[in-house]
């Protein structure tokens, strides 16, 4: 069995492949190209069988990338993900059963696993976040905080979590906060600049009850409130009585979120989501045939 066509709007699934592997093998650097240890003891007609499998409780995300490594290096390897993208397993479970030429399992085997590993790792800190809310009502969210080059990746770990995705970078809505109101000269006429330029979308981060007021009325769209403690919250909820989306933001943790996020703002969102996550402990054992 081999996993579903992957694709990200905005992803190119192969150019990651090639480029990670080429970053590994040293292509276009003197002797590189090639893996030494596996091309020195390892004849190039060996056969393995593999088990990728989880030592932690974690919910999956990254399979299809890692298939797609050890395809991009034996495309005749059989390969079959024995579990859902999304899936809360247990320890002890297995992910993925391969066989293949065993020189392309070596060499793709950490490029493959460190996916695989991040990507849960984000996938079940953003679902340990969602069971800590405990709130329907309220959104998940993760932001721009995501290492460079692995953007589209990050956030999709957060959908498999049971998150959500903020705006995907620069482009998509303008996110007003305290440097540009400073630029601006206050709230309304960094807002007003925004609107007047043709922005549809328009964030606007504020951290005083103050401030709302003179953003909505210069056409913010969202409001983000920021570093405010739940009874602050709920007043700022209050005074915007709906008419835009609100967004608590700022010294949110597993401890803060619960409360933060039963003050009726419509989303939470969370850095540390994507920047923070630890690795998922997971394996991949071979056997030679």
């Amino acid at each position: 069995m081999s996993t579903k066509v992957f694709k990200l709007t905005g992803f190119d699934l192969d150019a990651f492949v090639q480029d990670t592997l080429a970053e590994d093998l040293g292509k276009g650097l003197h002797g590189g190209g090639r893996d030494v240890t596996a091309e020195s003891v390892i004849p190039a007609d060996a056969r393995f069988s593999g088990v990728m499998d989880s030592r932690d409780p974690i919910t999956v995300a990254g399979l299809p990338v890692a298939e797609a490594f050890f395809r991009a290096l034996d495309p005749d390897m059989q390969i079959e993900v024995l579990v859902d993208e999304g899936a809360r397993i247990e320890p002890g479970t297995d992910l993925m059963r391969l066989t293949g030429n065993a020189r392309a399992m070596l060499t793709a085997e950490r490029s493959a696993l460190n996916t695989v590993q991040h990507l849960s790792g984000i996938a079940s800190m953003v679902a340990e976040y969602v069971a800590a809310m405990d709130n329907p009502d309220c959104t998940l969210l993760d932001t721009r905080k995501t290492i460079p080059g692995l953007r589209h990746l990050e956030k999709y770990a957060v959908r498999m979590g049971g998150g959500s995705n903020h705006r995907m970078g620069l482009w998509d809505a303008a996110m007003i906060k305290d440097n540009h109101i400073l630029v601006a000269g206050n709230v309304g006429e960094a807002v007003r600049r925004a609107r007047d330029a043709g922005v549809e979308q328009i964030i606007c981060e504020v951290d005083r009850i103050d401030q709302i007021e003179p953003a909505l009325a210069a056409g913010a769209t969202r409001l983000l409130l920021d570093n405010m403690e739940p009874p602050t919250l709920r007043e700022a909820v209050a005074v915007v009585n709906g008419r835009v989306p609100t967004e608590a933001s700022g010294g949110i943790n597993l401890d803060t979120i619960h409360a933060k996020a039963a003050t009726g703002v419509d989303y939470v969102s969370v850095g540390r989501l994507t920047q923070s996550a630890p690795a998922a402990d997971i394996g991949l054992d071979f056997t030679p045939l």
